[in-house]
């Protein structure tokens, strides 16, 4: 029988990470665990820095998967979790509420876009995602139309891992192509092809309507990342085409889900990023930063429109209901993570992180294997010509004294809002110097190939 009590007798907190029994037992994302990868143990972190296990501090570049807005060790999210601790942590949320909950949601209530009047609080972005599919079905239900149960979507979005988030993910690059019939086939238009800042580009929704014209009795909802497909490579693109989005959405009666997980709260210089089209969406889901990255916690938010057509579907109710739904505990580091957003301080930081990234990053356009550079709000991308190694640029970046995770072909940051100058500096010449040594690399390589 296993002996809890003195597995970790020898300290309070076990400090000691154990590196080989975590490369026997634990399971890291997107790792294999025959050839596990390499992991860097982390001990403490404050602010913008991560302590690592062997004492080096290294400048946080992507906000522990863009969700620290606020930086680590915040005293109002600190104090508002550790009071919360001990009046009530976790209650079930199924005929039961209480003050954390709707403290919340009065903000978020207040803060989107004001068709957005019904919250349903969830765990993760991934759930957020499955709820809302799950509204716009039932809500065609209530319409007297069930057969509308597919999604359109884009090329190059990422909705989350589970399973009816994975069906709306890349159908190319994605989930899709292992898990084969399991996942359910949903409906796809390229990517957007306008740039950000740009008029739409003609034609570019074209695929989209001829979509809509031809399936729109079977289609419940049109759902996409507003303005930045993140996993699908940080592209940014036109406000214009989700106008044109909002409008198709309308003439077909299909409803519009936005995926503000990475987005939201204030990431790419707006609170929201369909803000950047005036648009408003029928059902929004939000995460990540929802809690300042301090505990997981997603909310999917519809308008009384939706609400009414779930409410009179053949269920009568929403058939969703997780059970850590509105967790005291996660709801109040929410409220104390909007509250310091609502002071408006972030928009001045991020507008000032764009600016010096904008000027830092402007160089690197020219190294030879550099596609692009770009920078939007807090984003920063340097894009390479071709895949990259990111196991192998995380070491190297370490010993930069960074901490940044690249993925496929893009060198990104994400930082904390509270980032000052100095650090951020050490990020930008962390990526130049990166990109300049795949640069050289790459070119040393085409010279011996070519000899």
């Amino acid at each position: 029988m296993n002996n809890l009590n003195s597995q970790h007798s020898d300290s309070p907190i076990n400090s000691e990470i154990d590196f080989a029994f975590d490369k026997q037992h634990i399971w890291h994302p997107y790792t294999s665990m025959s050839q596990a990868a390499k992991v860097t143990g982390v001990h403490s972190a404050d602010g913008c820095e991560l302590t690592l296990s062997d004492g080096q501090v290294v400048i946080d570049g992507t906000s522990s998967w863009w969700a620290c807005i606020h930086g680590y060790n915040r005293p109002e999210i600190i104090n508002a979790m550790q009071h919360q601790l001990t009046t009530l942590s976790h209650v079930m949320f199924g005929g039961i509420t209480h003050a954390p909950a709707i403290n919340l949601c009065k903000r978020l209530v207040d803060m989107t876009s004001p068709n957005l009047t019904k919250v349903f609080l969830a765990d993760s972005g991934s759930i957020a995602v499955e709820v809302a599919m799950k509204m716009a079905m039932q809500y065609w239900q209530g319409k007297n139309q069930p057969l509308k149960q597919q999604l359109l979507t884009v090329k190059r979005g990422y909705h989350g891992d589970t399973f009816a988030a994975m069906s709306v993910c890349d159908p190319d690059n994605g989930m899709h192509t292992m898990f084969g019939n399991a996942v359910t086939e949903q409906l796809f238009a390229p990517a957007p092809q306008s740039d950000f800042n740009q008029a739409l580009v003609d034609g570019d929704t074209d695929t989209l309507e001829a979509i809509l014209k031809a399936n729109h009795q079977h289609i419940a909802a049109i759902i996409i990342e507003p303005i930045m497909q993140a996993a699908g490579g940080m592209h940014f693109y036109s406000a214009d085409y989700l106008v044109a989005l909002r409008a198709l959405c309308d003439k077909y009666q299909v409803l519009l889900i936005l995926d503000e997980i990475a987005t939201g709260f204030g990431r790419i210089g707006k609170l929201f990023a369909y803000e950047y089209a005036n648009i408003q969406a029928d059902i929004l889901c939000l995460g990540k930063a929802l809690t300042g990255g301090y505990i997981s916690l997603a909310a999917t938010i519809c308008s009384d429109e939706v609400a009414q057509g779930i409410s009179d579907s053949p269920a009568g109710v929403f058939m969703h209901g997780p059970t850590f739904m509105g967790n005291p505990l996660a709801c109040a580091a929410a409220d104390a993570s909007l509250a310091i957003l609502q002071t408006g301080k972030w928009q001045q930081q991020v507008s000032d992180i764009e600016s010096q990234m904008t000027l830092e990053l402007a160089e690197a356009i020219q190294y030879q294997h550099v596609r692009d550079v770009r920078v939007l709000g807090s984003v920063g991308v340097i894009e390479m010509e071709s895949a990259i190694n990111t196991g192998a640029l995380q070491q190297a970046f370490i010993q930069l004294g960074v901490w940044i995770r690249p993925f496929g072909n893009v060198i990104y940051i994400t930082p904390p809002y509270t980032i000052s100058s100095v650090q951020l500096t050490k990020l930008t010449t962390a990526m130049k110097t990166i990109a300049a040594d795949i640069t050289q690399e790459q070119s040393s390589a085409d010279t011996f190939s070519n000899g």
